[in-house]
């Protein structure tokens, strides 16, 4: 599914991909979380309620620019720098296009 995304009143093309969680998520859009930096690599927010996170796929390691959940805080994260490695309560959702996350966004919008 393709989405926008606004960083910085920028916007940029996404795109969630088919699991349980990202459709979830797609039922919550638009949404406009406060973002918070975490650990130097990606910046965080929540949505409304917790995804679902049935039938979640294999943890990956977070690349920049790829929109994710982390089940047991409940938040999304943006990452603008390589993730920490597999884990299993990372959820990838989707990805933002080439390059949209170079540098930490104060402000994003998903719809």
């Amino acid at each position: 599914m393709d989405i926008r995304v606004t960083l910085d009143g920028r916007a940029v093309d996404a795109t969630l991909n088919d699991s349980p969680a990202a459709r979830d998520l797609a039922t919550l859009l638009p949404l406009t979380p406060d973002l918070k930096d975490f650990h130097g690599t990606e910046r965080v927010g929540y949505p409304p309620r917790e995804l679902t996170t049935a039938g979640a796929p294999e943890p990956s390691a977070a690349k920049p620019g790829d929109l994710a959940y982390y089940a047991p805080w409940g938040n999304l994260a943006l990452f603008y720098q390589d993730g920490p490695s597999a884990t299993a309560d990372l959820l990838v959702l989707g990805h933002l296009e080439a390059g949209a996350l170079r540098m930490p966004a104060a402000s994003a919008r998903l719809s």
